[in-house]
């Protein structure tokens, strides 16, 4: 590979092998795509380099993603509220979303992004929010106000475990871990 690929250091490619769950060609592949992202005279220095939110959610991947937003929200390590990607951002939320990444770490970051409030439960609003992201908010599309109150007691009748009219990370995880389709449709390809 040429390009942005080959300025990768080997310490650091494996440094990056050790505390993600991508091999070595996906980080490369990640490393060129993140270079991509980026004008050509700053492609050199990649790793130090934070790219705009309005660029990552031009990738293929995310463009579709009804959740594109919170996805770069949680990913971000950003210190201006801004939602910049770094590279170690990006392969954060590539092993996150991996294939090799286990059911607790898809479960706790999908909780993560599904917890719009970030109160470390998802309530009644949280899951009004997540519903209106996956059926949209055009009136064709959105639920009625008691369809919305149908679905969200039923969703807390199956997952609220405690009864105390939300769900925690712990009964979010209980609930995924009955649902084997969670983790085939909770990633981003490279």
């Amino acid at each position: 590979m040429g390009g942005a690929s080959s300025h990768l250091s080997k310490q650091l490619l494996k440094e990056y092998q050790e505390l993600t769950y991508l091999t070595k060609q996906e980080i490369l592949l990640a490393h060129k795509r993140f270079g991509d992202l980026l004008q050509k005279e700053l492609r050199g220095n990649v790793e130090s380099i934070r790219v705009p939110k309005e660029k990552f959610l031009t990738l293929q991947e995310l463009k579709a993603n009804p959740f594109k937003h919170r996805i770069c929200h949680v990913f971000s390590t950003s210190e201006h509220d801004d939602d910049s990607m770094s590279f170690e951002d990006f392969l954060d939320m590539l092993s996150a979303f991996s294939e090799s990444a286990t059911l607790e770490i898809k479960s706790h970051y999908a909780f993560r992004i599904f917890d719009f409030d970030g109160d470390g439960a998802l309530n009644e609003t949280d899951l009004e929010t997540l519903v209106n992201h996956l059926t949209g908010v055009d009136e064709d599309t959105k639920l009625s106000n008691n369809e919305m109150k149908q679905l969200i007691a039923n969703i807390l009748e199956e997952s609220d475990i405690d009864k105390d009219g939300t769900i925690n990370h712990s009964e979010f995880q209980h609930v995924i871990s009955r649902s084997p389709d969670f983790v085939s449709s909770f990633k981003i390809m490279l």
